[in-house]
Parts: structure tokens; C-alpha cells; sequence
């Protein structure tokens, strides 16, 4: 096995780079996660992720935790509704949609990030995630990599595989391309099922997608019982800056929504007049679609890190466990002679599929957010139904 008596470090505890971690015990590989977070009490931020049946899913299948799965994931959490600004319902599929359906090509059971994390923590050998480390650079030593984390520590890995986000710090290391805008942006909200009680309850514990003027509302319940919300629209990259907006004052936040969403229900604006401050702006990025570096033989890149993407189809996390599922393959099924070779052949399958998923996640966006949005999306569900 290429990877006998090597060290590897993942940096990153993210779906992705747990899942690696993961996969690469179960074959006995030496494998460390550097995590930035404090320790496993963390609080993980985000929308809960919609799992695909041949990635994210053949990924936990693999690592041989789909009955963990089972016991976290969250019955019904996938079952949609498409309205209209005016809060008008055109579909629905809570009485139609069975809770469970493993197995079935549509079937997207939703998981929380809390508990996929800590389902993933625990299948882990102990003391395999080594908590504060905040990676800032590394370089080369021998065959490897010396690498400096914030709290002062450094530590060698033979093999150094970035799972370190958008934003990856190692990305740099392997190519200097760099995410392109896509022109959307998504405006981060949560609030408390009490203070949004009309919202709560159409959504029913599942999720909200509303389409007008080229304008997006989605909406997704937590496990908490949170409602945590976007509001989707295109604008300048510079939109949050130039807006001179308090994103923690929540009559500014309303103020701003009856503007600019102008035409839209009076339903929609409990989400904003009550919010947990501050919202967030998420400018939404991708890589470009014909990226590619020279494979090294001491590292690689899983998950956004490698191929940051738009959330229009589902499939960043999705991706991401399936680089994980993908890598631990080539590094451990003896195909290949060296790690070069199972590294290049790796990548080319990543960023060719990437691209697929990314270009379609480009599409679904623009669909999304352009005038026939409602009757667009109206016509991708009900072939789904048919």
C-alpha cells in the first residue's frame, strides 16, 4: 500500500476531511486532522446538508456508517414547498414524499452539521483530531511537509491533504487560481420558530422555496427548531460594503428587505423582524471549470478547498465526501507505484467531475434567479414526481 509507514495529515474537520479520516483507518493508515476549532463543543454553523445517494451517501456507506446515519438524520427535513413572493403555494410534497426511501436515486435524507460531525467523530480512532490547530503555512522538509499552526506548534506529515475550505490557506501550494464570483449573493439569516410563527407553520419541518422578481427566499428548519434562511439575490461583489448596511440592526435589516423585495408578502418579514443578529452576507464563488495544476507527490486538496462551488444543486458537501471516498481509494487499492501517480489520477477524476457539478450548480443559479424562476423550478420538481 502506498501509504504504509507514511504519515498523513488532513487539515480540516469538515465533512470531508473526517470522512477521509475515516476511510483511511478502516485501512489502517497513519492519519492526523488538524482542526481550527477549540475542541469538538465547537458550535458548526450552516444550512443542514441534503446527502446524495452516489456520493455523500456511497461515501458514509463506505465507511461503514449508513446505520449511524439513519439515527441522526432527519425524517421529512427534505419535504419542499414552491411558493411565490405573494407566500402562494404551487407545490408540495409533504403528503406524497415518504420519510425514509434509502436506496431511491431522488432520496435526499438531511442531516444536521452538528450531528454528521459528531457521527463522524466518533467512528474515529481517539485522539486523531488535534484540536486548535489553526494552520498558517508549512514547508517542505524531506519527503513531506513541516507544518505551523497558530498556538505555536508544528508538526511533519508525509503526506499533507487540505481540506481547509473556501478559503484554504494550502490551495496556494498546489495552483494560483482563484475562485470567480458568480454575481449571487446569498443574505444569511436564523430565527426562532416562535418569533416567525406563519412561516413555521407552512414549512412544517421541512423546507421553503419561494421564487419572485428574480429574487429568492430559502428556507430550511434546523434540528433546533431554528429557521435558518436565505435571501437570494444578484449584486455587486462589493454589494455589502457599498449597502452601508448594519447587518446586526434588524429594523435596518426589515427596512432593507421591503425595498428591495418590494412586492413581496408581509408573511416573509417575521424572518427579518426578529432575526438573530448579525445576518451574514455569503458571496457565492466557484472555481473555474477548465482548472488544473501539476500533481505533487505530498499533497492534494478534497472538498472546497479544490472546488469551491454554488449550493444551486446540492452538491458541495456531497462532492466533498466524495473526493474523500474517491482519494482514500487511490491511495490504498494498489493500482498505482508511486503517490504521485494515485494523486494525479485522483485529481483528474475530481476536477473533471467537479466541473460537471459545478456548471450545473452555475445553471441551477441562474434559473433561480431569472424571471421565469417559479415556473422553471415548478417543472424540475414535477419530473422528479413523474
Amino acid at each position: 500500500m502506498l501509504i504504509e509507514n507514511k504519515s498523513i495529515a488532513i487539515i480540516g474537520g469538515g465533512p470531508a476531511g473526517l470522512t477521509l479520516a475515516r476511510l483511511l483507518q478502516l485501512k489502517g493508515a497513519d492519519v492526523k486532522v488538524y482542526e481550527r476549532d477549540f475542541d469538538k463543543h465547537a458550535r458548526v454553523q450552516g444550512s443542514p446538508l441534503d446527502m446524495h445517494e452516489d456520493s455523500g451517501l456511497a461515501a458514509i456507506r463506505k465507511a461503514e456508517l449508513l446505520g449511524e446515519f439513519k439515527k441522526s438524520f432527519r425524517p421529512g427535513a427534505d419535504r419542499t414547498l414552491i411558493m411565490n413572493e405573494k407566500a402562494e403555494v404551487f407545490f408540495n410534497d409533504h403528503e406524497t414524499k415518504p420519510e425514509e426511501d434509502f436506496g431511491q436515486e431522488h432520496f435526499r435524507p438531511e442531516i444536521d452539521r452538528g450531528p454528521l460531525r459528531n457521527m463522524l467523530l466518533d467512528a474515529l480512532r481517539p485522539e486523531t483530531v488535534v484540536w486548535d490547530s489553526h494552520f498558517l503555512a508549512m514547508e517542505p522538509m524531506g519527503e513531506g511537509w513541516l507544518m505551523h499552526f497558530k498556538n505555536g506548534n508544528s508538526a511533519y506529515a508525509d503526506l499533507v491533504v487540505a481540506g481547509d475550505g473556501a478559503n484554504s490557506k494550502i490551495r496556494s501550494y498546489l495552483t494560483d487560481i482563484k475562485p470567480v464570483y458568480s454575481g449571487i449573493i446569498m443574505l444569511e439569516g436564523n430565527v426562532s420558530k416562535e418569533n416567525a410563527p406563519q412561516i413555521d407553520a407552512l414549512i412544517k419541518g421541512g423546507k421553503i422555496m419561494a421564487f419572485g422578481n428574480t429574487q429568492n427566499i430559502l428556507l430550511g428548519q434546523k434540528g433546533n427548531g431554528d429557521l435558518g434562511f436565505y435571501a437570494s439575490f444578484k449584486a455587486d461583489e462589493n454589494w455589502a460594503a457599498d449597502s452601508g448596511l448594519d447587518f446586526s440592526d434588524n429594523a435596518q435589516m426589515l427596512q432593507w428587505f421591503q425595498n428591495e423585495y418590494s412586492g413581496w408578502s408581509s408573511v416573509w418579514e417575521e424572518l427579518f423582524r426578529k432575526a438573530k443578529t448579525p445576518f451574514i452576507p455569503r458571496l457565492i464563488y466557484s472555481m473555474p471549470l477548465d482548472q488544473t495544476w501539476e500533481a505533487q507527490s505530498n499533497l492534494t486538496l478534497i472538498g472546497d478547498a479544490a472546488h469551491v462551488m454554488p449550493p444551486f444543486a446540492g452538491e458541495g458537501a456531497n462532492m466533498a465526501m466524495l473526493d474523500a471516498l474517491e482519494l482514500s481509494e487511490y491511495l490504498t487499492d494498489g493500482r498505482y507505484h508511486t503517490l504521485q501517480e494515485a494523486i494525479s489520477n485522483y485529481e483528474q477524476t475530481m476536477r473533471k467531475r467537479a466541473a460537471i457539478a459545478t456548471k450545473e450548480s452555475l445553471e441551477n443559479g441562474e434559473r433561480m434567479h431569472s424571471e421565469t424562476s417559479l415556473t422553471t423550478m415548478l417543472d424540475f420538481f414535477n419530473s422528479h414526481l413523474d
